[in-house]
Formats: C-alpha cells, structure tokens, sequence
C-alpha cells in the first residue's frame, strides 16, 4: 500500500504564519484520510501498487478502475498534500537557478510572480489549489485547479502549491483568505520546485535534440 512521505519538520516549526494546530490536523486527519481512502479503493480494485502514485496519475487511464472518479479525487488528495507539505519550511527559501531565471524572465521579478501567484489565488471559487505547473514546451504556468485536481492528470509537471481549501488556514485566519497567502509566503520553500524544473527542462530539452 502507498504510505504518506515524512514532513521535514515539525508541526510547531511553522508558527506563527501557520498555526500548529492547523498543520496536525492537515497532515493527520486530512491528508491521512485521503490516503486511507485510496489504499482501500485500489485494493478493492485488485491494484498491485507496483508503481508510485505519481505514475499511477498519468497512467491513470490505462485502467478500468469500477471506482476511477473516486480514485482519482483521493490520489489528487494525497499528491496536491504531499506538494504542498515541500512547498513550506521553516525557514523561507526564495526560487533559484534555472527556475529564478525563467521565472524572472516571464514576470520580471520574484516579487512580482508572487504578486501573481495571489491574485490568481484569490480568484479561486470554493476549494481548491493554485499551482505553478510546467507543461510539456517548458512553459511556466500560474493556474487555479479545483478540488483534488492535479496538474499531473493533464500532463502537466506540478511545481509548487498552495492549498486554497478552508482547512488550511480557517482556524487561524477565518474566511481571510488573503491574511493566509501572505502568511504562507513567509514560510514558502522553492527547494523542490528549484530541482523538478531544472531536471524536467533538462529532459524535455534532450528529447527535442
């Protein structure tokens, strides 16, 4: 069965952008419950997993699941989680390298990506995610996906996250969804965006070759 990858750090390492309250329950009960939801919906579906859930994603079509909306709700569950939870640290870690310069080159600073980041997040009717997505031309993409969608059910490389669904931030910031963005971005870490792109561009780019 797929288990839920480790946090790097504590709950309480967070505070006091994100409460620690927030983040045990979003990493034990949320999280974990998407988890055990899709554990027991591909074992009553005679699933072997032997392959990760990142590759069960965009092979997902392959199958003939009796149960493939649901499926595909719980895996997106637990990949958009399993994003978000690298997407934060305890100390802020800004883009770098390969991804700052295209970054910087598409929005023309990493302020002002940001910037950009939010007002599309702030655009996002009910619950959801905003992600920065790579698509299969090594284009950099801001875009609202709703529910449990992930960028990898259309192709797409998932880069970075930010959770829009109340759970994450409600307890400590009401319906002040704003409040909660600029407070996520305090504890933001580009560590894992920083390396996909760089390896993903790499790939694309010798494929073309």
């Amino acid at each position: 069965m797929y288990q839920l990858e480790k946090l790097n750090y504590l709950y309480q390492d967070i505070e006091p952008y994100i409460d620690t309250h927030t983040m045990a329950l979003h990493y034990n009960k949320h999280t974990k419950k998407y988890l055990n939801n899709l554990n027991e919906l591909l074992i009553k579906n005679k699933f072997n997993f032997s392959i990760s859930m990142e590759d069960l994603a965009k092979e997902i079509n392959k199958y003939s699941f009796e149960d493939q909306d649901s499926i595909l709700f719980n895996l997106g569950g637990v990949l958009n989680h399993q994003l978000y939870f690298q997407c934060i640290s305890e100390k802020k870690k800004d883009p770098e390298g390969i991804l700052r310069k295209d970054l910087i080159e598409k929005y023309g600073s990493i302020p002002a990506f940001i910037n950009e980041l939010i007002k599309t997040a702030m655009k996002l009717r009910g619950s959801g995610y905003t992600f920065l997505e790579m698509d299969e031309n090594n284009n950099l993409i801001i875009k609202n996906r709703k529910d449990q969608d992930s960028p990898l059910f259309t192709k797409n490389i998932p880069l970075f996250t930010v959770d829009l669904w109340e759970h994450a931030y409600y307890i400590n910031n009401e319906n002040d969804k704003e409040k909660y963005l600029k407070n996520f971005f305090e504890v933001s870490d580009f560590t894992y965006a920083n390396k996909i792109y760089e390896q993903q561009k790499m790939t694309n780019e010798s494929s073309i070759r």
